[in-house]
């Protein structure tokens, strides 16, 4: 990996340009099993001109992934994320399947996935094993540009400490192995507790101090690009922009683009924040173990628990602390035209209050597979209970 040409991309990156990626467990609508079908969907694709470039493989294949590419605006990135979705559901209508959109699949066996068969995740097949074939989990990544190495470095550093509030709105994997876990997001522990470089990155402070560790990791072997650093939020190379990878997938669309703009907000109002005190003036970030406690209160108790203020010493409700994430980053919201309307109850909330209420976890899946054929496609399609 060319360390040097990564920073140039920083350093003539285009301040709060947006790029989304949602990613679809690909179904059987009968049956709601997985299947490993990539490779159909993504030829069926390649006959859309916008699908062509959007939509792409993550490792297995019984998921598709779609992407906005990359937009001026949030609003210019929701709208182009809308249409692709619009095109993607139909044609994988027509193929005869449905999309689903959780964290976790809540029954589907591990052991039967399929990883794509290509020279890149056949790398990853031999490097990672059982991590590899362990990891059906589906997610939503947020690309904004920020430009300058340093300042995108100090962004990612203090972002770290939001990552446990945006895991908690997000949640929405109770269920595996048709049980409740008794966690709001199963597949955080799936994903960060077994994929390596994974979970929450330690603060590199600059450019300098990050590309002399990623120039270690690459001349010892361990890795050969920058996207096997795997980290919850993390400078992307490729487009000079800082990706945060923390949040499960969401069922409903509007909720899954409310919370990309959270994202968005977050990432350009520390950048805004930086320019106006620099790296001191923010003060110290959080050390690993303080983030680290708030994540296993996320993955635990998801929107409804609490987390812990370190710089007070006190305990929060985790509702007070996205309040007042968003009283902060009202500024950059309204730079940005960035509207948040995120429900008061999130998709674990739901799916374990549906559970309670009696329904099974399979009839509480297949209404949220029905949910988000309807709110992504626009199409009004649901997926009947058999």
């Amino acid at each position: 990996m060319d360390l040097d040409l990564a920073r140039e991309r920083f350093e003539s990156s285009t301040d709060f340009t947006i790029g989304l990626e949602e990613e679809f467990a690909i179904l059987d609508p009968a049956t709601l099993e997985l299947e490993h079908r990539f490779e159909q969907v993504y030829e069926a694709c390649q006959a859309d001109e916008l699908l062509t470039e959007s939509a792409a493989g993550e490792l297995i294949a019984s998921e598709v992934e779609i992407r906005s590419g990359r937009a001026e605006s949030f609003a210019e990135a929701a709208a182009l994320q809308r249409e692709r979705r619009a095109r993607l559901f139909k044609l994988v209508a027509d193929q005869g399947l449905a999309l689903g959109a959780t964290g976790t699949h809540p029954w589907a066996n591990y052991l039967d996935q399929r990883i794509i068969d290509t020279p890149h995740y056949n790398r990853l097949r031999q490097e990672l094993g059982y991590v590899a074939q362990r990891n059906n989990t589906w997610s939503l990544h947020v690309h904004m540009g920020v430009r300058g190495a340093d300042r995108a470095i100090a962004v990612c550093d203090w972002l770290r400490e939001l990552l446990p509030l945006l895991l908690a709105v997000s949640a929405n994997s109770p269920f595996l192995d048709r049980c409740d876990s008794g966690l709001h997001t199963v597949r955080s522990e799936i994903f960060t507790r077994t994929f390596p470089r994974c979970g929450v990155p330690s603060p590199f402070r600059d450019w300098e101090r990050y590309a002399d560790f990623v120039g270690l990791l690459e001349r010892t072997g361990t890795v050969v690009e920058s996207t096997q650093l795997w980290w919850s939020v993390r400078p992307h190379h490729g487009f000079g922009t800082v990706e945060v990878r923390i949040c499960d997938a969401q069922t409903r669309g509007e909720e899954s683009l409310a919370l990309a703009g959270l994202i968005s907000a977050c990432i350009a109002q520390t950048a805004l924040d930086y320019d106006e005190h620099g790296y001191e003036g923010l003060g110290a970030p959080l050390a690993d173990r303080e983030i680290e406690e708030n994540l296993w209160r996320a993955i635990r108790h998801g929107a409804g628990g609490r987390m812990i203020d370190f710089r007070r010493g006190v305990e929060v409700e985790t509702r007070s602390v996205l309040e007042a994430v968003l009283a902060w980053t009202e500024p950059a919201r309204n730079q940005l035209g960035i509207e948040i309307n995120l429900p008061e109850r999130n998709g674990a909330q739901r799916a374990r209050e549906a559970l309670d209420a009696g329904l099974s976890i399979e009839d509480i899946y297949r209404d949220a597979v029905a949910e988000t054929m309807r709110t992504y496609s626009g199409a009004g399609q649901a997926v009947e209970r058999a």
